[in-house]
């Protein structure tokens, strides 16, 4: 079971490779890591852990393709061969986008967790994580990744719109948050797992954090377990794409086309390495 999800993985893997040649410029900015983190219990190879987190990593790549967000949990026959897993979307990604993400990151967390119980990536574009304990629903405050820009050239007219704007995140409602003035831009989300409560709770730390500890940045993020909060000024990064032009969708529409292409024909070689085995196998 557990090579034969390998297998499955290894195709996806093929197909990211040739898709990249015919994905949109910012795709490739989507799937840039950003950090990433793995537990210090190890699993063994083989075991019937290794076979469940297999099979969670495969729901969660296929489900990435029509849903933004998804939780699992892969059961086993005794406590420590439970898995469970997650994946998040930035919120204004389409699908095709979400779906490389996310595959990208279950791609990348193989060699970076090698045999962990516990994993965890963040992509520009999108979080993946899975551990034997449970996690889902939980509120985690922990910071996790940090990253503030020079002060240089940050006047205090745009230190005032950088406030303005992480407070109108703060008082925004939703699981994903984007605002701007003038050449400030912010973005805030919180995992799929948490209540609205938890949150806010969550999203108010993050950014109380980032005012303090980045201070006349031109540029801010801060990162915790289950929710971040980002800003920017004069174009220092750009977050959010606030909305999909005519040309964008059309490379979606091709992208998506490109994908069921590669798609078929993957399946179909694997087809017939599959027949060939079988025949092969039969005459010796």
């Amino acid at each position: 079971m557990a090579k034969t999800v390998h297998h499955v993985l290894e195709i996806l893997t093929i197909l990211n490779f040739f898709s990249s040649f015919f994905m949109p410029a910012h795709s490739t900015s989507l799937n840039s890591f950003v950090y990433g983190g793995c537990s210090q219990i190890k699993y063994a190879p083989d075991s019937p852990y290794e076979s469940n987190l297999n099979s969670l990593l495969t729901s969660l790549v296929n489900s990435a393709t029509y849903s933004s967000y998804n939780k699992y949990t892969v059961m086993g026959s005794s406590p420590q061969d439970v898995v469970y897993g997650l994946y998040q979307c930035r919120g204004d990604l389409a699908m095709p986008d979400c779906a490389t993400c996310v595959a990208q990151a279950v791609t990348q967390l193989g060699p970076l967790c090698s045999q962990t119980c516990g994993g965890a990536i963040q992509l520009e574009g999108c979080f993946v994580k899975y551990d034997n304990a449970t996690f889902i629903g939980v509120e985690d405050k922990t910071a996790v990744k940090k990253k503030c820009g020079p002060s240089d050239g940050f006047n205090n007219d745009e230190m005032s719109r950088r406030d303005a704007v992480l407070s109108g995140l703060n008082g925004g409602g939703g699981a994903y948050r984007v605002g701007g003035s003038e050449d400030v831009q912010g973005v805030a989300q919180c995992v799929g797992d948490l209540s609205m409560g938890q949150c806010q709770d969550c999203l108010t730390e993050a950014i109380r954090r980032l005012k303090g500890e980045c201070g006349g940045a031109v540029f801010g993020d801060m990162f915790l377990a289950k929710c971040y909060a980002r800003y920017s000024t004069s174009g220092a990064h750009v977050y959010a794409r606030s909305n999909h032009d005519s040309s964008d969708n059309e490379s979606e529409k091709t992208f998506a086309i490109i994908i069921g292409l590669l798609a078929g024909i993957t399946l179909f070689i694997v087809f017939l390495v599959f027949m060939r085995r079988l025949f092969w196998g039969n005459g010796n």
